[in-house]
Order: structure tokens, then C-alpha cells, then sequence
């Protein structure tokens, strides 16, 4: 036991006069700045309707800046030329220091999305960057389209395929449904 301030002291924890618990110093918890995440999204929002990319577009739904709904084309000279896929972006609360969710709405046959709309991208993954923004992602999976990674796959058929294109473009096709909204 030592002594503090001529009274022995053990290793229990000290108490306040009215018997509490002192107060420990404990790191506090970093808080979201939503603010800070907010405005990033509107300033994403306005650079992509301001750079006029042709085959991209993307706006929040709703009232909530948090979850968008995005647009690419098919690339010309591609098999998905004259298509059109909608896409659902969902941004975390730690945006840009995480990636956004994204997936594909359209029904899209494609060596890098699975039936359910999700996408194999780096860039969405292990590979994300907190400098990128979402025209970055929309052009990224709009390149995705007529460049897979057929060498890691979420749709294996897709990707055994692709070597044909003209067998490919079939599939692509039957497997496309464009929105009526």
C-alpha cells in the first residue's frame, strides 16, 4: 500500500465524497461529422451535373442525400451499346473515408455483377480512396461494362462467355430489362 496525501491507498478505484465513482479520463468517441458528409455529397452532386459526362447521372432519392439512384449507358462499340442501367448508391455515415454501396437495379449479365446487382469493382472494395467521388464510381463501372475482369468473376458464365462476343451480346439481351420509370 502506498500512502497519498497521508492516507493508505490500494488498487481500488477512488470515489468521489458522495461515495461515486471518480471520473475516469476516458478518450471520448469521435463523433460522425455529418455535416462534413453532407456537404460533400452536395458538392459531388453539383460537379457531376456540372461536368456533363455523357452516360452518367446520378441524384439523391428523396429527401435523403444518403441514397442515390444512378445512371450509366453502355459504352458504343460495346455489347452493352444502347443499354441503360439503373443503379442504387448508398453512402455510410463515414463517407468519403468508406466506400458507398452500390448495386445494380437493372438486371445486368456481366462477368463482374452477380444476379443480385452486386459489383466486383476494386475501387468499391480494397482499392477505395477517399479521392474519389461518385462521378469517379460511375465512370469506373460505366468502363467495367466493356472491360471485365473475367480472371475474378461473380457471374462465372458470364465471364466464359465473354470470349464470344456475339454469343455474349445475346445473353446480354435477354437478360436486360430496361425500367419503365
Amino acid at each position: 500500500m502506498s500512502t497519498i496525501n497521508g492516507s493508505y491507498s490500494d488498487n481500488t478505484p477512488s470515489t468521489t465524497p458522495a461515495g461515486l465513482p471518480a471520473k475516469q479520463n476516458v478518450a471520448p468517441v469521435k463523433a460522425v461529422d455529418t455535416q462534413s458528409v453532407l456537404k460533400r455529397l452536395q458538392s459531388e452532386l453539383m460537379s457531376l451535373m456540372m461536368s456533363g459526362d455523357p452516360g452518367i447521372s446520378a441524384f439523391p432519392e428523396e429527401d435523403n442525400i444518403f441514397n442515390w439512384k444512378g445512371t450509366i449507358h453502355g459504352s458504343n462499340e460495346t455489347v452493352f451499346e444502347g443499354t441503360e442501367y439503373k443503379l442504387a448508391l448508398s453512402f455510410p455515415a463515414d463517407y468519403p473515408f468508406k466506400p458507398p454501396k452500390v448495386k445494380f437495379e437493372t438486371g445486368c449479365f456481366h462477368p463482374n455483377v452477380d444476379v443480385f446487382g452486386n459489383i466486383c469493382l476494386d475501387i468499391l472494395q480494397d482499392k477505395w480512396s477517399s479521392a474519389y467521388d461518385v462521378r469517379t464510381i460511375l465512370l469506373s463501372i460505366q468502363s467495367l461494362l466493356g472491360e471485365p475482369n473475367t480472371s475474378s468473376p461473380l457471374n462465372t458464365q458470364a465471364a466464359a462467355l465473354w470470349s464470344n462476343q456475339e454469343e455474349y451480346r445475346k445473353m446480354v439481351e435477354k437478360h436486360y430489362k430496361p425500367s419503365t420509370a
